[in-house]
């Protein structure tokens, strides 16, 4: 293996217990949770070669943050140990990425760690992002049938004039029923709260579009998970647009974070106050559902163990323990923290 160095300091006593014992694992579903969806914004989980046709020059060892090849080797073990924290001994069936470079980086992380022991299979698109970083999904080959996917732009605007990241849907067969998954990042907000937002309005309303008409060829019975970084609070007008559009047809979407945000801070933090970015939705047709896949509002939550976190030394309290604080190297493992969604079967 490539990335398999453990740190004793970093890894949390979860992950640390699970490599003692040998890696034992089952592919069996588990009764507690039979599948488990985890988000994760990985922060600038970049390779260190040279890519001419996109911006990643400060991600290069010559470059301002000063990626090199050690530090990428941590980053991968980074996320992995995630992964598998997450999965509490039954690694997530379903782990949606963003700030994801190339497919390179999902090899390195899904070939080249302990993850090969549970044959993750790669869903990944290249996006029109001039940095270059992607949304993609790994999937357990053993719970999880992929049918389709396709990555999503808003229609009439040009490839070469959308500077973002495209949305990634992925159609899946999990248990014998079938879920569409709706993978978001959406533009930042950088350069104050209304940066980015015509374009992120646009992309809520194809959003919106696609998931009528895939409620109209279901007959009634969508299973539907709309999930990612959306780089706005569950209250954004956006995100109101896209959960309650006038003229509402006979099918809801609910969004897990708003419900859930009441009991916990947030998924990042910034100058000292959490926000709730990272966010899943899903179609009253899983809260419903009496055969098949269905989840509840409790099954939704933030991963927040302790090795993710660190004391802000700016503010009180915790934040995350990211890779970088500004330009200045931490080693830690991401900006943000992962957000959870188990599904049952009936």
């Amino acid at each position: 293996m490539l990335f398999n160095k453990v740190s004793l300091k970093t890894a949390g006593p979860l992950v640390l217990m699970f490599l003692s014992t040998g890696l034992a694992y089952t592919q069996e579903v588990s009764d507690s949770f039979p599948v488990r969806l985890m988000f994760y914004n990985t922060e600038n989980l970049f390779d260190t070669a040279d890519d001419t046709l996109k911006d990643d020059d400060e991600f290069l060892p010559g470059g301002l943050m000063r990626w090199n090849r050690t530090r990428y080797t941590k980053k991968i073990n980074s996320v992995y140990k995630t992964i598998i924290a997450a999965g509490e001994w039954n690694p997530p069936a379903i782990v949606g990425l963003c700030e994801i470079e190339n497919r390179k980086v999902l090899e390195d992380l899904v070939y080249g760690t302990t993850l090969t022991n549970f044959g993750y299979g790669i869903i990944h698109e290249e996006s029109p992002d001039p940095r270059g970083i992607d949304v993609c999904m790994i999937f357990r080959k053993d719970l999880v049938r992929v049918i389709d996917y396709r990555s999503w732009i808003p229609p009439g605007v040009r490839k070469d004039e959308f500077h973002s990241r495209s949305v990634l849907y992925v159609k899946c067969s999990i248990l014998d029923d079938t879920i569409h998954l709706i993978i978001n990042h959406w533009p930042s907000r950088r350069g104050g709260v209304l940066a980015g937002e015509p374009l992120r309005e646009e992309i809520s309303l194809m959003v919106r579009d696609a998931v009528d008409s895939l409620y109209n060829v279901s007959k009634g019975e969508l299973k539907a998970i709309i999930f990612g970084d959306f780089n706005c609070s569950p209250d954004d007008p956006v995100i109101a647009s896209l959960i309650k559009p006038d003229g509402a047809g006979d099918y809801k979407l609910v969004n897990l974070a708003d419900q859930h945000i009441k009991g916990h801070a947030g998924t990042y933090r910034y100058m000292g106050a959490w926000e709730m970015l990272d966010q899943v939705i899903v179609s009253d047709g899983l809260l419903k559902s009496t055969r098949g896949l269905f989840t509840d509002i409790k099954d939704f939550r933030i991963f927040n163990p302790d090795f993710l976190l660190r004391n802000d030394s700016k503010y009180p309290g915790m934040t995350t323990f990211s890779t970088y604080r500004g330009y200045r190297y931490q080693g830690g493992f991401s900006d943000h923290l992962p957000v959870l969604l188990d599904l049952g079967i009936r």
